[in-house]
């Protein structure tokens, strides 16, 4: 089973391999990064490691065995007790369970080890998997959303003590 794991700046290499494999696949169904988001990678995610430090974002890797990222999870925007949650997964893992099961986990770390209460997500119409994860793991549409000029929805999540 991948392991999710904090992300670390010891990940920098893996996750921008991830990002240049994965760009065409996930422009299809989220808005494209920009050739900005590439350049200086190690700088950024230097930022992203010292957001997460500070307690405003929780970021995560799921890797494989062999040290590759199949996916990230994060939740960003942490105040009073909520935060966004984000997603993306490689192209050869997708259809396999792993957008879920890490969703899952990551809706676990939330109320355990983060102490949130409630997650909200956004996707595309389009994003036929993206939207069919959200409702497997128990979010509901609270409305819609423009996300970069392409229509979309967002979705909210109570947690328990359950999760």
């Amino acid at each position: 089973m991948p392991d999710l794991q904090r992300l670390a700046a010891h990940h920098a290499a893996a996750l921008l391999r991830f990002e240049l494999d994965n760009r065409e696949w996930f422009a299809r169904s989220v808005p494209d990064r920009g050739d900005a988001y590439f350049a200086d990678f190690d700088a950024r995610l230097a930022g992203l490691v010292a957001e997460q430090e500070a307690g405003v974002c929780h970021f995560h890797v799921l890797v494989d065995g062999d040290g590759t990222v199949l996916g990230r999870f994060n939740l960003v925007d942490v105040a009073d007790g909520e935060a966004e949650l984000g997603y993306r997964v490689a192209e050869r893992a997708a259809g396999r369970g792993v957008a879920t099961d890490g969703v899952r986990r990551v809706v676990a770390l939330a109320r355990r080890t983060y102490g949130l209460r409630r997650l909200t997500a956004r996707t595309t119409l389009d994003n036929a998997g993206s939207l069919a994860v959200l409702r497997r793991t128990g979010f509901t549409r609270v409305g819609e959303v423009s996300l970069d000029g392409r229509p979309g929805l967002r979705f909210a999540r109570e947690l328990t003590a359950d999760d």
